[in-house]
């Protein structure tokens, strides 16, 4: 530690030991690094060596976010691991299915000037799987996150989910090796066996990933820090989840860029035996690493059926409040003393329900839970302007001129501009905006992503609607044998740079708004809630695959752009007042909840 003067005399001597009321309570010094100390004052409490601040503090000091630990990067490579790999291999699906195989080829790779395909169904076959695939991976999350939260815990699960993944892996492999890949009908039978299995994998995997890279942060409440330069700053838990997730995401797309580039070129020169192949390879360090630290992790046991009582909880609290009326309905449900007559504390022990074995506390979390879920309702939204990137916005790419570069790498700008954009929000952007005495919480964020991705649509429309105005075949742009519009494919920039910015706001957010707000033992669940609302956006998608062919490809990316729009109004309007209380909501801590039969305080 470097040498200090003055103040900072007292600062090192307090670093040995905290005072509390006359008692001498010894602080870790892991706990102190070149850059900050922990410094107690007299009449501060002492929680476990850190200081709990005051009320006041709480309302004046600066909040900032703690350090990662060093556990927390090993679950992010993890989470790179399996997105390169799934990233990778869906990024060239749109390809293998719509595209027929090139003439006298064998593997598919279309080569510089040709274009590579296998199966040769057409666009909306196309639209139509890619987009079944995109439900059916976030489905199966509910079904992960029961498994975990009941029966295995999250580390099981992920392992379990991981071997199932890897037999979709290697099936993906056999649907494009030169034997199987000629016939077209077994090609398809053998890739549809394998997007069910790899989906059901990645699935169980998603849900429960996320809630464990979270969990890696051992603060759970408000501490006090002073920083080398003597200011003295709140280290705020609700600010930290933030920081994982928006690195945590860094690395989903460190993943999603590196894996697509190299699997669209290596479909396009050697064969899509290969961009599956690759990465396989690379999944497979997944569980080498989870394995290797298995020991540092933190791991939350499973407690039962845990949503069974939360269920109960709601029902218990709507009694007496439903009506004829469905008015007066929504408004008793959404009343603020909704879950008051639901709490232990309010029901006289000889009246209290077997099932009942928590505290008031965990009522409390199931009530914030059910919010995040609410908020959730309206992601399906937010998630359709989004899924555009995976099966439109490539086949757009595909009649305008690429001069050699393969029409489904360009979509790769959107994790690329990502990689940009996480850091400069992390580093400049919030805290900028948190200086300026502006409130940046998640319900504001994800309004933000709305508006955003209303914008990235609009890009694309236009984009759409001078492949129309400069193609050889007016409407029919994407006709075979169609020369392509004398555009750059360049131009398409714009959306994926937007639908970026949008993830930063809205999709990162989401993960985090789903950790902080759901009850200790209902993570993964809520977590599942949360990613299922990409399987509802993908079942609304379906319908709207009629738009998804010539010549009504403009009125397909103004739908999406008018949706986007009027969802982030209407959702603002909707959670503003959830807004106002997203610190109240973050500050209660986590109830006792016990699987079996146990009598709850009266003081609960």
């Amino acid at each position: 530690m470097t040498e200090r003067g003055g103040d900072d005399l007292f600062f090192a001597a307090a670093a040995e030991a905290a005072v509390h009321n006359g008692t001498i309570v010894p602080l870790d010094e892991k706990k102190l690094d070149d850059d900050s100390i922990d410094v107690p004052t007299v009449d501060h409490p002492v929680e476990d060596g850190y200081i709990v601040p005051t009320d006041e503090e709480m309302e004046t000091l600066r909040h900032v976010a703690d350090y990662i630990n060093w556990s927390t990067y090993m679950v992010a490579f993890v989470e790179f691991a399996e997105r390169f790999s799934y990233y990778g291999s869906t990024q060239v699906f749109t390809n293998f299915i719509q595209q027929p195989l090139p003439a006298g080829s064998s593997t598919g790779a279309g080569g510089r000037d040709g274009q590579s395909g296998a199966l040769g169904q057409g666009q909306q076959a196309a639209v139509g799987l890619t987009t079944f695939n995109t439900f059916w991976v976030y489905v199966t999350p509910l079904l992960g996150a029961y498994m975990a939260d009941t029966y295995w815990g999250r580390y099981k699960t992920i392992m379990v989910a991981i071997a199932i993944a890897t037999v979709g892996h290697i099936l993906l492999i056999i649907s494009a090796i030169p034997p199987v890949i000629v016939h077209g009908n077994r090609a398809l039978a053998c890739f549809a066996i394998a997007i069910l299995s790899m989906g059901l994998g990645t699935g169980a995997f998603k849900s429960n990933i996320s809630p464990l890279i979270a969990e890696q942060q051992r603060h759970l409440k408000p501490f006090i820090r002073v920083q080398r330069n003597g200011e003295r700053v709140i280290v705020d838990p609700a600010m930290t989840t933030a920081r994982i997730y928006m690195w945590f995401y860094f690395f989903i797309n460190v993943g999603a860029l590196v894996g697509p580039i190299g699997m669209t070129y290596g479909e396009k020169y050697i064969g899509f035996w290969f961009s599956f192949m690759l990465p396989t390879v690379v999944f497979l360090f997944a569980p080498i690493v989870l394995a290797l630290g298995r020991k540092r992790y933190h791991h939350s046991k499973p407690e039962g059926s845990v949503l069974v009582q939360a269920l109960r909880v709601w029902r218990y609290a709507a009694r007496g409040r439903l009506s004829w009326n469905p008015l007066q309905t929504c408004r008793n449900l959404s009343a603020d003393d909704f879950y008051e007559s639901a709490k232990p504390s309010k029901i006289a022990p000889e009246n209290r329900p077997s099932w009942m074995t928590f505290d008031d506390k965990w009522v409390d979390e199931v009530r914030r839970g059910f919010k995040a879920c609410e908020v959730f309702v309206w992601f399906p939204i937010y998630w359709l302007p989004y899924n555009q990137i995976t099966n439109n916005l490539t086949s757009q790419a595909a009649v305008m001129q690429t001069h050699g570069v393969p029409n489904d790498i360009i979509n790769n700008l959107d994790p690329f501009a990502i990689l940009i954009l996480i850091p400069i929000h992390d580093l400049f952007v919030y805290p900028a905006l948190r200086r300026l005495g502006v409130r940046v919480t998640p319900l504001r964020k994800i309004t933000a992503g709305f508006f955003t991705g209303t914008l990235a649509m609009i890009w694309a429309a236009v984009v759409q609607h001078y492949i129309y105005q400069r193609s050889p075949c007016g409407y029919y742009a994407a006709n075979s044998g169609c020369d392509p519009a004398p555009l750059n494919v360049w131009i398409q920039s714009g959306s994926y740079v937007l639908i970026a910015i949008s993830e930063i706001y809205a999709s990162i957010t989401g993960l985090e708004y789903a950790f902080t707000k759901a009850p200790q033992n209902m993570k993964s669940l809520v977590m599942s809630v949360f990613l299922f609302t990409s399987a509802v956006a993908a079942a609304i998608g379906e319908a709207f695959v009629t738009l998804s062919t010539d010549p009504l490809l403009v009125w397909n990316y103004g739908a999406m752009a008018v949706i986007s729009f009027i969802g982030g109004i209407l959702f603002w309007i909707m959670f503003r007042k959830l807004d106002a209380q997203e610190e109240e909501l973050n500050a209660i801590g986590v109830g006792e909840f016990q699987v079996g039969r146990k009598e709850v305080s009266e003081k609960a």
